[in-house]
């Protein structure tokens, strides 16, 4: 193995989807954990996800995506679960998004 190798390329990809399967799960029970927070603390939120999974060659359109990660239609989730933004919160994603590779 290479010094710039990342040990997790070597995961299989079985144990990678049940991880990855488990998260998404934990996120769909997690509603309190808002998208804008997950956003400020990590540089990511469940959108992401959806992003990534077409990324990774994931048929669907942006709203399938949203959809298979939210666990229901993307508008559906906002209105029982997406609460407004502060601008507290809008700056605290905004820092953090500054932090992700690519940026």
């Amino acid at each position: 193995m290479t010094a710039t190798a990342d040990p997790l390329d070597a995961l299989p990809d079985a144990v990678a989807a049940a991880a990855f399967r488990r998260l998404v799960r934990h996120l769909r029970h997690r509603h309190d954990a808002e998208n804008i927070e997950l956003m400020g603390l990590a540089g990511f939120c469940r959108n992401c996800l959806a992003d990534w999974i077409r990324e990774g060659g994931y048929e669907g359109d942006k709203a399938a995506a949203r959809e298979l990660i939210h666990g229901m239609p993307m508008e559906e989730w906002k209105a029982q679960f997406q609460g407004q933004a502060t601008p507290e919160q809008i700056a605290r994603m905004e820092q953090s998004l500054a932090r992700n590779p690519g940026t």
